[in-house]
């Protein structure tokens, strides 16, 4: 015996025609949320790309070990991006940032991205709950009547 998942409120495609008494799902806040987590990343990968060049001219220049922590943290934050629909997503997140912040025992600007990025990833963190609370109590814009004429 397979269980059948329930039957979803059709939701609205851009360019639809929504007539009134139109049963439609209300737009889902988490879609648009993974998008701004996966954005984050990918520019923080390219961010953690252009200190190649900054490592390399200032200090003690590029050495295997420096390219090769900066072109691996690079890649795994571009595959992070991949993964942001998971539960989990937010805590890796957070912590790849600990290992980018630990880059300063190689290059002190290195550290200087993690920093940034670690208060850029608790922003996201504290949106993220304020708007599970909101939705929680119905308050998310999708989750109010339509007004009425």
């Amino acid at each position: 015996m397979t269980q059948e998942p329930p039957e979803e409120e059709p939701s609205v495609q851009p360019g639809d025609v929504v007539q009134p008494g139109d049963a439609v799902a209300p737009p889902d806040p988490w879609k648009s949320f993974r998008g701004v987590m996966a954005g984050t990343l990918i520019l923080e990968s390219v961010v953690v790309l252009l200190a190649l060049p900054v490592v390399s001219v200032v200090g003690g220049g590029l050495s295997a070990a420096s390219t090769a922590y900066l072109i691996g943290v690079a890649v795994v934050l571009i595959l992070m991006a991949g993964v942001q629909g998971k539960p989990w997503a937010l805590k890796a997140n957070l912590a790849i940032q600990a290992v980018l912040v630990a880059g300063a025992f190689i290059h002190v600007t290195i550290g200087f991205i993690g920093v940034l990025f670690v208060l850029v990833w608790v922003l996201i963190a504290y949106l993220q709950a304020e708007v599970k609370r909101r939705q929680e109590r119905g308050l998310l814009p999708g989750q109010q009547p339509p007004p009425t004429d």
